[in-house]
């Protein structure tokens, strides 16, 4: 199993960046998926979560109306589009599977101007 996130970068607020995640070595189109992200000395929270069809979604409070989570299950890819990012959005984002314990090597997301 293999989960590997990129598109992190420098973004100025208010701008967009997009995240993706490519994986490899189980069924995607099976499992519902997650963004978590690390913000500097504080604890892994979840960002968003989308279901193995895409057809449901969820988001954390802080990112609700600004970030978009999507699949495309022929591409074994998911994405989060980060739109009007803030400097509080700053950190290392994740990909992870909802069930087991995998993740992506993490992409670094800094918001600043």
């Amino acid at each position: 199993v293999q989960l590997a996130d990129s598109g992190g970068g420098l973004v100025q607020p208010g701008g967009s960046l997009r995240l993706s995640c490519t994986v490899s070595g189980f069924p995607f189109r099976s499992y519902a998926m997650s963004w978590y992200r690390q913000p500097p000395g504080k604890e892994r929270e979840l960002v968003a979560l989308i279901s193995s069809d895409g057809t449901n979604t969820d988001y954390a409070d802080s990112v609700k109306g600004r970030f978009i989570i999507s699949r495309d299950n022929t591409k074994n890819t998911m994405y989060l589009q980060m739109n009007s990012p803030k400097p509080e959005d700053t950190a290392v984002y994740y990909c992870s599977r909802v069930r087991g314990n995998y993740w992506g090597q993490g992409t670094q997301v800094t918001v600043s101007s």
